[in-house]
Formats: structure tokens, C-alpha cells, sequence
């Protein structure tokens, strides 16, 4: 992980604090671009050619101090590999960075009388964004893959936290949460990170488990051997072969 924080009188007015999943879509120029932030994005898709538009990456806000204008994003960094975090392993005080936000739809039900959160890295920081807002003594449990022990990150919850780091492997996430014993009462469910993992535990859920679809807040944040650019195109029949996976499991 790499923590970047970003300030200016720009971010006056930056609406996120409502939900604990907010994200940003992140406009990175190509390394040869002949622009820089700021600039115009239906300017530069009017004059130049596909390969030299910005490339968007959206990012969970991991925090916001509004009155001291300073937004924190936690970069998943492989190396050279991708867009974001090769920019983000390489920023230094005064680069600029132009982003569209936030969204969000999700945060922790208070009435709720469990949680479950199940991710992999990418969704860390909306879980650690999340588990402040579990009230005191509430049970949360958080399912998380990981690569190894240097993927771990320090959770913490008012809530009565119960953190499992689930070695990363084909289907770990979805044994996972079938073999966990749900505690009584209404849960909230928290299912987000890679499209194939974050679809089997959907399915588990709905069709196995008879969670209620409004106690759920699910999405693929990525999808292994694809771009954004590609996952955004695949999302809807991604979306469509979900739901029949549930009615094919519910028979």
C-alpha cells in the first residue's frame, strides 16, 4: 500500500462523508501526453486520439479532513504494473492530480445487529474506512485475502471485530464465508473486490444463505485480466450471468 494525501483550496466543497465506500474516478495523462492537470477531458478527447485521453482509475476515499481540506487515498501498488500505482510510487510533493468525486452508496447500518465485510486488498481501505462506524460492541466480521502477511494492514472497530486474513487461492473468499457461522439476528453484508470471487460470494449468499438483497452492498471493484476500461465494458452481462447463477443455486 502506498498512502497518498492530497490537498488544496480545490477540494472547498468535496462532498464525501455520508457513506464509507466513497470513491473518486482518477484522470491520469499517459506518460507522453502533451497535457498536465488541470485540463479539460472533452477538450482532449475532441483533439487527440484514444491512446493519449486519460486513463480513469476509480479510488476508495480512505479519508477526508474537510476543515483542513486533505483527502487520503491508499494506492494497491504492483510495481510497474497498471496506471495508478506506478503514479502513486512515484508522487512527490507538489504533482497535481485531477480526479471526479465522490460517489458512494454504503455505509454501516446502525441498527444492523451483525456485520460481515469480505474483501481482498483494493477493498481494504473501505473496510478500514467502514469499521469506525460499527457501533460499540456490535459483532463485525471481516473475511480478508490477502497474498501474504506484508498485505496486512492494522483494522480496528468499536465494534467487536473479528478479523480473519484468508490466505489469497481459486475460491478461498467463497469457502470462506461457507464456512463461517453467521451470528443471530439481521446482518448487513459488505461483499466487494475481484468480479469472479466477489460473484460466487454473492451467490452464496443470496441463493444458500437467503440474505435480503437490501442487507447487501455488492460490486466487482476488478476483474482479473482486465483493464478498467474493460471491466466497465463487461460489468452489465457480468452483472446479468450473476443473477442467473442466483436463480440457477436458489432451485
Amino acid at each position: 500500500m502506498a498512502r497518498i494525501v492530497l490537498g488544496g483550496d480545490d477540494l472547498d466543497g468535496f462532498g464525501a462523508g455520508a457513506f464509507t465506500d466513497h470513491y473518486v474516478k482518477l484522470m491520469l495523462p499517459p506518460a507522453d501526453a502533451p497535457y498536465a492537470p488541470p485540463f479539460d477531458p472533452e477538450a482532449v478527447k475532441a483533439e487527440l486520439p484514444r491512446d493519449r485521453w486519460p486513463r480513469v482509475r476509480t479510488y476508495t476515499v480512505r479519508e477526508f479532513d474537510a476543515a483542513r481540506r486533505l483527502l487520503t487515498i491508499d494506492f494497491v501498488v504492483h510495481g510497474d504494473t497498471g496506471v495508478a500505482g506506478p503514479w502513486a510510487r512515484r508522487a512527490r510533493p507538489g504533482d497535481r492530480l485531477q480526479l471526479m468525486g465522490p460517489g458512494g452508496a454504503y455505509a454501516p447500518d446502525p441498527d444492523a445487529d451483525w456485520h460481515l465485510m469480505v474483501g481482498d486488498p483494493s477493498v481494504l481501505p473501505a473496510i478500514a474506512a467502514s469499521l469506525p462506524r460499527i457501533p460499540a460492541g456490535v459483532p463485525v466480521i471481516v473475511l480478508a485475502e490477502v497474498d501474504g502477511p506484508e498485505d496486512e494492514i492494522e483494522l480496528t472497530s468499536p465494534g467487536a471485530l473479528d478479523l480473519r486474513w484468508v490466505p489469497h487461492g481459486p475460491g478461498a473468499l467463497v469457502r470462506a464465508v461457507r464456512d463461517l457461522a453467521f451470528p443471530d439476528g439481521r446482518g448487513q453484508f459488505f461483499v466487494h473486490g475481484e468480479a469472479a470471487a466477489v460473484r460466487a460470494v454473492r451467490t452464496h449468499l443470496l441463493a444458500e444463505r437467503g440474505v435480503d438483497r437490501e442487507a447487501l452492498s455488492v460490486s466487482g471493484y476488478w476483474k482479473q485480466t482486465r483493464t478498467e476500461e474493460e471491466w466497465r465494458e463487461d460489468k452489465a452481462e457480468w452483472l446479468r450471468q450473476a443473477e442467473l447463477d442466483v436463480a440457477a443455486a436458489a432451485r
